[in-house]
């Protein structure tokens, strides 16, 4: 019998922290939703103590999910300990992760603390959790460049203070596979009651080396691994789920362990995150990416046709490649509209929310013959905007572009209720729409990222258009989908500033 492999995302949490990827709550929920569809075993929802908003977030997430644990990251203090406490309340299972620094360089540097009040702190946190939870995680923050012996003597204490998950992140990134599953091992040794507990691992991607440290700690004795859908995460990111999960599953042979996730689920959930958060995948990515299971060289091509294992490792199919077929077309009525919706995990608020969401996806069905579940996160994810958070709208748009001619844009906005007329040149119609809207919006925003993507495959999918802004130390992404990609370009600018616009709306832990 192999050891379980518990899948801990913290996509929620650690993977918002990438700059501009703030969610709201709904998108929070529909991100959860597919996660427990997944059946991953804790969904770290958020940091409840950063903001009401995201208090709220992982309040809703804790009613919603019954099948995995809800999680709540706090600091080790009381006020962030209680309020995480309160947020997950409602869970059917609910964990309190705590950490505290305990790298000599930030206990000096950050914490201004020493070694013994570290310790003190920590246990301190432990107890206060405890009159919430049992499931009680703790966390070295920066244990990758922290003392051994300093190790030991925390994750003792911790230990008999009542923690049952003990995490050893790599936080920055620094550790390599030999060396972090060494201290892996040392700890899992010296540790007294150590067989009481789950060691878990949380590794960051600074180097390149977040998969590959984390598959040799559980080699060397973890049974958690803390990751993110597509490696999101702050700076370079964290450890993917989709890449732990399927090198185990694949190398049965060398890991002593085994998941509960429904890797068919996988693909859908890296499509629902890319397209919430505005980060595309690349197209190389392992498992996700578009090339993941493609074959150029004509020898690979031969190969595969005379037998698939010879290039392929593993099934498409196996993680979800294929399983978003076609869905609804022109002729499709409310009901199966509603229902798909419904298996995607998309709720409905009201009658008149249907009937809005169901007249724009006959108008889009008009454009495309062919409507995927992609298409439909897309038409949804806009449908969230409300006239509270809409500051900014398009109303009508005229491009031209002409070979030997300046490419122009006349636009028709709302601005606060009231209507504005714009027109603009530029060097391409995108760049003469943007210069448009900043004629009469004069945001002052500077202009960090501009990307497209196509949603679905063919020459009339829709063209999701992701613009990352950036004003006063703020940095917000904002989405847009159409089948004109020009269209696209407008309405993910103009979210973008809707979303600066709005400081209450966006959930973002380092706010």
């Amino acid at each position: 019998m192999k050891d379980a492999l518990i899948i801990f995302d913290t996509t929620l949490r650690d993977g918002e922290q990438s700059p501009g990827a703030s969610m709201t709550r709904e998108e929070k929920l529909r991100i959860a939703r597919q996660l427990e569809r997944m059946r991953v075993d804790v969904i770290e929802a958020g940091f409840a103590a950063a903001s009401n908003g995201d208090f709220e977030a992982v309040r809703s997430i804790a009613e919603t999910i019954k099948e995995s644990t809800v999680c709540s990251l706090a600091r080790a203090n009381e006020n962030d300990i209680r309020r995480s406490g309160e947020a997950i309340r409602p869970a059917a299972r609910g964990r309190i992760h705590t950490f505290i620094a305990t790298s000599p360089i930030h206990m000096e540097k950050k914490l201004r603390m020493t070694p013994d009040q570290v310790v003190e702190q920590a246990v301190k946190a432990i107890g206060w959790a405890r009159e919430y939870t049992d499931d009680v995680e703790f966390s070295a923050e920066d244990a990758g460049r922290s003392e051994i012996d300093f190790l030991v003597r925390i994750f003792d204490a911790v230990i008999q203070a009542g923690a049952k998950t003990i995490n050893v992140p790599d936080t920055v990134g620094y550790n390599v596979p030999e060396q972090y599953a060494a201290t892996l091992r040392t700890l899992i040794e010296r540790v007294p009651n150590s067989d009481k507990v789950i060691w878990s691992v949380h590794c960051h991607n600074d180097l390149g080396l977040a998969v590959a440290n984390s598959l040799a700690a559980v080699r060397a004795g973890a049974r958690q691994v803390e990751c993110t859908i597509n490696g999101l995460g702050e700076r370079a990111g964290n450890a993917s789920l989709e890449e732990i999960v399927m090198a185990v599953r694949t190398r049965a042979d060398v890991f002593p362990v085994e998941t509960r996730i429904d890797t068919t689920q996988i693909v859908p959930a890296s499509k629902l995150v890319s397209q919430i958060t505005g980060y595309p995948v690349q197209p190389n990515k392992a498992i996700v990416g578009a090339n993941a299971f493609a074959h150029e060289s004509g020898i690979h091509q031969d190969g595969v046709l005379k037998h698939r294992e010879t290039y392929e490792i593993m099934r498409a199919e196996d993680v979800g490649w294929g399983a978003n077929k076609l869905v609804l077309g022109k002729h499709s009525g409310r009901n199966a509209f509603r229902a798909r919706l419904q298996d995607l995990g998309i709720e409905i608020e009201s009658e008149e929310h249907l009937n809005h969401a169901f007249a724009r996806f006959k108008e889009l069905a008009d454009k495309k013959h062919e409507i995927f579940d992609e298409d439909l996160h897309a038409l949804m994810r806009d449908e969230t905007v409300t006239p509270e958070t809409e500051h900014f709208r398009l109303v009508s748009s005229r491009f031209h572009s002409e070979t030997g001619e300046t490419p122009r844009a006349e636009l028709t906005l709302v601005i606060g209720g009231a209507e504005h007329r714009a027109q603009a040149e530029g060097s391409g119609p995108v760049d003469a729409a943007f210069k448009a809207i900043e004629a009469v919006a004069t945001s002052g925003s500077e202009l960090l990222l501009y990307s497209v993507n196509a949603i679905t495959t063919g020459t009339d999918a829709q063209g999701e258009v992701t613009v990352r802004l950036s004003k006063n130390g703020r940095v917000m992404d904002g989405q847009g989908a159409d089948t004109d990609i020009i269209v696209a370009s407008a309405k993910a600018y103009l979210n973008a500033l809707n979303k600066l616009q709005s400081s209450a709306q966006r959930l973002n832990p380092q706010v």
